[in-house]
């Protein structure tokens, strides 16, 4: 068998596996995945019909399995039974509670179909990879939360929550999810609050209750993408001029505090944020680095830092 029609049977049985995980597949995501042109692709979904696969739909509207249909299980090979180990040490120590159960369950599913030398090679390998987490994990007040608001997603249907604010005001607000991030090892959901008529984004862990209403939504919203950097919440532009040699110290908090820019000038870097942590966490952060750092604006923040190593020099005496 020659090199063509080998790349055209790994082709044709990676279509079957796209047909089995999604309910409905374009011709033309198929040939930007597998870089062929889109007549290529309808010739290996032919070639799957005469193979006697049962495909419903036709070119232009997207291809999916006959109801009902089913397939022997999928055969991994060793790269993706390897990938395996690494995807569950990192669940195991950055996934939400509300998803662990969950997912330890479906990857004693995934483990059930796998041949015995691969059963084997994950017992060998799992005890020599590992993750080092350094951050204590968040406990929250509802179990299956996440679940929950992932439910209210797919199903287009509004939650009540009560949320507790970082300044421990408790408020209920009826929200139309869009989506959930995580970031700084915290989850968070992106909503629609009906209550501000804006978009605003809830910290999972203070969610004190939430249920699912029985009010559906219509509007078709977005991506998380397009609406964590405008989350409704009031921003300030803070410009600071800090020095090159402690910017390697930066690196893994400068995006958490809201870096949008840096620019390298001789003087130092210029270092733009927007940040909705003017009044606390933000001055507490920069006044690890005071020393070497200039703050170009706003006013406000160096008021703030001046009292704050007032209020430390008064405490040191």
């Amino acid at each position: 068998m020659n090199d063509h029609y080998l790349k055209k049977l790994d082709r044709v049985t990676a279509i079957l596996t796209q047909l089995q995980s999604k309910p409905l597949v374009r011709a033309q995501d198929l040939a930007e995945k597998f870089e062929v042109s889109i007549r290529t692709i309808y010739r290996d979904v032919k070639t799957l019909e005469n193979a006697g696969i049962p495909i419903v739909g036709e070119a232009g509207s997207g291809y999916s399995l006959m109801d009902g249909y089913k397939l022997p299980p999928v055969m991994f090979t060793k790269e993706e039974v390897l990938s395996f180990i690494t995807a569950e040490k990192l669940m195991q120590k950055f996934s939400h509670e509300s998803l662990g159960s969950h997912y330890r369950t479906a990857m004693e599913k995934v483990r059930s179909v796998l041949r015995h030398s691969d059963k084997n090679l994950i017992q060998t390998v799992e005890k020599q990879v590992d993750i080092f987490n350094y951050h204590a994990q968040s406990t929250d007040s509802v179990k299956n939360v996440i679940p929950l608001i992932l439910e209210s997603i797919a199903e287009k249907m509004q939650l009540s929550i009560e949320y507790r604010s970082m300044d421990s005001k408790v408020s209920n607000r009826i929200v139309e999810a869009v989506g959930l991030f995580f970031e700084f090892n915290y989850w968070y959901i992106m909503a629609f609050c009906t209550l501000r008529q804006d978009f605003r984004q809830f910290r999972v862990d203070r969610i004190l209750q939430v249920s699912k209403t029985s009010i559906p939504f219509s509007k078709e919203y977005g991506g998380i993408n397009d609406y964590r950097k405008n989350s409704g919440n009031d921003v300030t532009k803070v410009k600071l001029l800090v020095d090159k040699k402690i910017m390697g110290h930066l690196v893994n908090s400068k995006r958490y505090y809201g870096l949008i820019d840096e620019t390298e000038t001789d003087e130092g870097v210029v270092m733009t944020f927007e940040t909705e942590w003017i009044k606390e966490g933000f001055p507490r952060w920069l006044i690890t680095f005071a020393d070497y750092a200039v703050v170009l604006e706003p006013e406000t923040l160096k008021t703030k830092i001046g009292e704050l190593i007032t209020n430390i020099s008064t405490k040191l005496q």
